[in-house]
């Protein structure tokens, strides 16, 4: 008799997030995220990369300040009283993230849209 097997839950995986050109720049992303994630140096000739792994969440960009998150949430917060500039610069950063999106396998929040 095969022993049973329990079902586990789907691990989120880390994917590449950003890259830094200084340790210590990366070490203080790394430092930001929430879950697992990891530094990892890759060494060029004369330069030294620093790649940053970690699980792909809106929260762990909006904390490494990237994609124009935080201009989108004080976009956000005065959506009543946006002009044709704030409009269009909103869907400027929508169509950013949603490249992100497709790329990270991840959903844009509709209270975003």
């Amino acid at each position: 008799m095969l022993p049973m097997q329990l079902k586990s839950s789907p691990s989120i995986q880390m994917k590449l997030l950003n890259t830094y050109d200084e340790r210590d720049s990366a070490e203080e992303a790394k430092g930001k995220l929430s879950g697992n994630n990891r530094l990892a140096s890759e060494r060029d000739a004369t330069a030294v990369i620093y790649n940053l792994f970690g699980v792909p969440s809106w929260g762990n960009f909006h904390r490494l300040g990237m994609y124009q998150l935080d201009e989108l949430r004080t976009l956000l917060a005065c959506r009543d009283t946006w002009q044709a500039a704030d409009n269009a610069r909103h869907d400027a950063i929508i169509s950013t993230l949603r490249t992100v999106a497709k790329n990270y396998e991840i959903e844009i929040p509709p209270h975003w849209m």
